[in-house]
Formats: structure tokens, C-alpha cells, sequence
């Protein structure tokens, strides 16, 4: 397992990127970059971190990229898991949707303060010497030809010029950059206004599950945050809205609380303590481009919608590891500027599917009548009791169905099951073969080998080297694995084409105890390979040797040094619908 620390002294002789906002997904990109060894500045105008808590809920396709990062041990000790949905409709329950059946290691929603989120991302890029300067603002920058020159004003007054290789806007809603870029942010903002609270709420439902209430007088749902405390979230009919400069006023008062879930909750429910309460209005917005020239936009600079579905913050985080590998390939790597051109590409589609689909929801749960009251109280009931869509909602929901299929970066060829190129690497119980760093045989999960520095190439093996069969014995050893001349070329191939960027695996099956095995989450083809991106999406996937070449081919064109004879592909033909 890579769990060693990341040394300072390690970063790239290159410009620092400067991120520009300290929030979930700035940090994110932040420990992207340094995973890579490119240096980064993190600033935030800020003094202090924000003790406020709007996003709570961390999905499973987050927490697996956490472990990646090897940082999820914390908030799992940290975070309370919510392993059941259920949805009312004036008291009735119309639906409930459990995430046990999930094949992750996170069948659940996680929830944790957001600042304690913030927290423990921080706390790692400490570790790698990455520290988040507070009180620090963009005051100003310009970009031409040369590149971004950036002024950055400190908080004694002082004027610092840096000239970064790139800059990530990551600064909020009410973004500066994208406001200095004059990128529009089209959408709505919707009627309601609604309400946040942190409080105490004693009932006899089990701890692990969380509800939301629809009635003729409003949508009401009660999040559980462990010991019995939860977040109550509701749409008020006051117009009456707390601006971000207001977050310091007291916001709704307990009995308000009171009163507001004594009308829409028909279940015994005794609210107390409340620590914290807010409101806000829900928008849905997002911008046209992700990316001018050196500048990049990401998380609520780049989208804003409503908190349904947990979506959020998570979004933002997948974005920045999105954004933060491509980068590094351009810095370390000199790959082509059509690298980092995907990045609008792959994530633009995705952001735009999320403002539908919370829109969506934020109706359905508010509906009074019409079309969407029926479609609450009568279809969804019906959808949900139907075994494929409760799983289509089950991976929508936890973010596993995120995928880049349609993206130039994958390469796809025809396998006897697995995972297709585009799509999220699922962790498996393996064998280890062979490995880089002097690994030794022995057995593992997928997700320990991988590190998001760099990219990983599987090669996926029988021990005695039949093709096409799926053999699980229990111990293997290197003595059993056939050395195949046409792997060998392949694997120095692959670390010429991005030398010091990725590393080679040589796994088979291993019989385990109960853990997903290699041929349950990627077929049975044998020999084959999986090209697994930094982001821990596969890149490409094939038989051994047949589509060697075409996976060689394809790296030259896309991660490795750009040649000027390298083919004109574009990010064109990965179409937005």
C-alpha cells in the first residue's frame, strides 16, 4: 500500500498553480497537484475557516476517492452513515431506498460538517507542506500571451505579483474570477427560501436512515449527524433571506423549528438544543465554459443548484481531481493542450445533468398538485419497487454511475465482462504478481496499488498463463506466472511513453472472504490490460497482445509528450448530450 508521505522537496521545478478559494474543492485540487508533485499555492481571503456547515453529505464515489488518497480513515471515524432514504408524502411513505446493495465499500451516505471536511483536507496538505494562506486575496490579475499574472494582496496591505502556470477559480458563488472573466452564469433562482438547523431530534427511527417529508405545506427532511443529532432542512414561505453577509445574524429560533415539524412531520419528533440555523435561497446556475485559456472555473464558481440529492460539494471534489491530474500531465509531462481541453469536455456534461436532475427533485418534493404531485405520490413509489431503477437511482444517487465513456481519453475494445473505458475503477480483492517499488507477491484490494499521482496499468493474468479463463487458487506465486515477452514490451512501453507517471501491476483472482474478486468487478478475459487514470477512471481497457498497439498509440496521443506529427483528434467528437 502507498502510504508513504509526500515530501516537499519533491515538488516539480515548475510555476505554482494558484488556487484561489480554500473550500472542498479547492483543497481537493490542491491535493491533486501536490499528489503530483507540482507546487501550488492555496489562498483564501478568509481569516479564518468557516465555522458555518451548509454540506453534510459525502457520497460513496467521494469516499472511494478519499481512500485513494488515503485520507478516508478519518472522516469514516469522524462522519455518521445513513444507509437508508425514505421519502413521505403527507405522512405516508411512498418509498424507501437502501444503499446496502451498493458494490463499494461505502454502501452509504456519510454525513459530516462540512468545516469538518474542510478540516481534515486541510490537515493533509500540511503534511505534504502545502499550507492554505489565509487572509490573502486576488485582488487583482490579467492574462495575455505570456501567461496569468496575479496580484495578490496580503493582510497587512502588502502587494504580491505571481505569475502561475494556471489558476483555479474555486472562490464561492459569487466567484470574482468568473465575474472579472465575464462568464455568464445562466439559470434560475427559485421562490423558496429555505432553512438549515443543527439540533437535537429524539425519535424512535433507527439512526441510520434519513427522511424527507412533502406536504400541500412544505418539504421538511431531518438528516441524522450520530448522538442524535441531525440537520433539519426545509423551504420556508417567508421572503425573508439571509445573504452571506447575514450568516452572522441568528437565523430561525428553535420554536420556529418546532412548529415548522409539528406541521409537515407526522412522527414524533422533539426537537432541542439547536446550535446552529440558517437560510438561503436556492439557485440553479452554472456557467458556459469551464476554462479561459490558463484560468479554470471549479465547484460553486462554476454551478450552483439546490442541496437535493447531496450532490454539491461532492460534484466540486470530483472536478478538482478531474481537473488536477490533467494539469500535472501538462506541467510534467508536456502533453498537448488537448489534454486539458476535456476537462470542459467531460465535467460541463455532468454538472449540467445535476442542476436537472436536484431541480427535479426540488419540485417533485415541493409539488402541490399538478403533474409533479402525481409523479410523487404515484410513479416514483412505482419506480423505486422495480429492481433496476432502485439500482439506477441507488448508483445515481452515491455517484457511482459518474462516467466519461463518451470522452476522447477513453479507449474501449471488447471484453468478457468488466468495467468499460470511461467508467469508474471498482476496487477488487487481487493477487499481486509483480509491481513497481519492489512489491512483493501477496494479496490486496485494487484501490491499495493504485495511486493518484500517476496513472496504473493492470495486467490481468492467469497463473499459468491460459487465455480466456478465469482461475481463482488462494496462493500464488511468481514461480506459477508465466512471463509473457508481449506484456514485458508492453509494460516498458507504457513507462517510456510516461516515464516516472505510471506503474505496472501483474494481478490475478485470490480467493478472499467475501470481497468482490478481480473476475467479479473486471471479467474474465485473460490476458488483459486496464489503464487507470489518476482520477481513478479507466483510460483504456483491452486484450493482450492484440490491442497493444492501439493502447500505445492511444497514450502518445493524449498523456504522453506532445509530437508535432501526433494525429488532429479533438475534444469535439465527445458530444454534451
Amino acid at each position: 500500500m502507498f502510504a508513504q508521505k509526500l515530501n516537499p522537496n519533491d515538488k516539480l521545478d515548475v510555476a505554482p498553480v494558484l488556487i484561489v478559494g480554500a473550500g472542498p474543492t479547492g483543497l481537493a485540487a490542491a491535493m491533486s497537484l501536490t499528489r503530483a508533485h507540482i507546487p501550488v499555492r492555496l489562498i483564501d481571503k478568509a481569516r479564518q475557516p468557516s465555522p458555518y456547515s451548509r454540506a453534510i453529505g459525502i457520497q460513496a464515489r467521494t469516499l472511494e476517492l478519499f481512500e485513494q488518497h488515503r485520507i478516508v480513515k478519518p472522516f469514516l471515524e469522524l462522519g455518521h452513515r445513513a444507509r437508508v432514504a425514505n421519502l413521505y408524502s403527507n405522512g405516508q411513505r411512498l418509498a424507501r431506498l437502501d444503499f446496502d446493495p451498493l458494490q463499494t465499500r461505502y454502501p452509504y451516505l456519510l454525513f459530516l460538517p462540512q468545516s469538518e471536511t474542510e478540516r481534515l483536507m486541510a490537515e493533509h496538505l500540511r503534511e505534504a507542506g502545502v499550507h492554505v494562506e489565509r487572509g490573502i486575496e486576488l485582488a487583482d490579475f490579467t492574462q495575455g500571451s505570456a501567461g496569468v499574472q496575479a496580484t495578490l494582496r496580503h493582510p497587512n496591505g502588502r502587494d504580491e505579483t505571481l505569475r502561475p502556470s494556471y489558476m483555479i477559480a474555486a472562490d464561492g458563488a459569487h466567484s470574482s474570477v468568473r465575474h472579472r472573466l465575464d462568464i455568464g452564469f445562466d439559470g434560475k433562482t427559485f421562490d423558496q427560501t429555505f432553512l438549515l438547523a443543527d439540533l437535537q431530534a429524539d425519535s424512535d427511527w433507527p439512526d441510520d436512515e434519513f427522511h424527507i417529508f412533502a406536504s400541500g405545506e412544505g418539504l421538511a427532511a431531518l438528516f441524522p449527524m450520530g448522538d442524535g443529532r441531525a440537520r433539519l432542512i426545509a423551504d420556508l414561505p417567508a421572503a425573508a433571506v439571509a445573504t452571506k453577509a447575514d450568516e452572522r445574524k441568528p437565523g430561525p429560533t428553535l420554536d420556529e423549528c418546532r412548529a415548522l415539524v409539528e406541521r409537515r412531520v407526522h412522527h414524533r419528533v422533539m426537537l432541542s438544543d439547536l446550535t446552529w440555523s440558517s437560510t438561503f435561497h436556492v439557485n440553479s446556475r452554472m456557467v458556459d465554459r469551464l476554462r479561459v485559456d490558463r484560468i479554470f472555473l471549479a465547484g460553486d464558481a462554476a454551478h450552483v443548484h439546490s442541496p437535493a440529492g447531496a450532490q454539491g460539494m461532492n460534484t466540486g471534489i470530483q472536478e478538482a481531481f478531474n481537473l488536477g491530474w490533467k494539469i500535472a500531465r501538462m506541467l510534467a509531462g508536456g502533453a498537448s493542450e488537448r489534454l486539458i481541453d476535456t476537462y470542459h469536455a467531460e465535467r460541463h456534461p455532468i454538472e449540467r445533468d445535476v442542476l436537472r436532475q436536484t431541480s427535479i427533485l426540488t419540485q417533485i418534493a415541493e409539488a402541490e398538485h399538478g403533474p409533479m404531485k402525481l409523479l410523487r405520490e404515484h410513479v416514483m413509489p412505482a419506480l423505486v419497487a422495480i429492481g433496476p431503477m432502485r439500482d439506477a437511482m441507488r448508483r445515481t444517487v452515491s455517484e457511482l454511475s459518474i462516467n466519461y465513456r463518451k470522452s476522447p481519453l477513453t479507449l474501449e475494445r471488447l471484453l468478457d465482462g468488466g468495467p468499460r473505458a470511461g467508467e469508474r475503477a471498482p476496487d477488487a480483492r487481487v493477487h499481486v504478481i509483480d509491481g513497481p517499488l519492489g512489491r512483493l507477491p501477496g494479496v490486496g484490494c485494487l484501490y491499495d496499488l493504485h495511486d493518484p499521482g500517476c496513472f496504473s496499468l493492470f495486467l490481468l493474468m492467469n497463473p499459468a498463463g491460459e487465455d480466456d479463463i478465469a482461475l481463482a487458487p488462494a496462493t500464488i506465486t511468481v514461480a506459477h506466472a508465466m512471463r509473457d515477452p508481449d506484456l514485458d514490451g508492453l509494460a516498458q512501453s507504457i513507462e517510456a511513453i510516461l516515464p516516472n507517471a505510471v506503474r505496472v501491476w501483474r494481478i490475478t483472482d485470490t480467493s478472499g472472504d467475501g470481497a468482490q474478486s478481480l473476475t467479479d468487478n473486471y471479467g474474465r478475459t485473460r490476458p488483459a490490460f486496464y489503464l487507470v487514470r489518476p482520477d481513478g477512471y479507466i483510460a483504456a481497457r483491452g486484450r493482450a497482445p492484440s490491442d497493444v498497439h492501439a493502447l500505445l498509440r492511444h497514450c502518445e496521443i493524449w498523456f504522453g509528450q506532445e509530437r508535432p506529427s501526433a494525429p488532429q483528434r479533438t475534444v469535439s467528437e465527445y458530444p454534451e448530450d
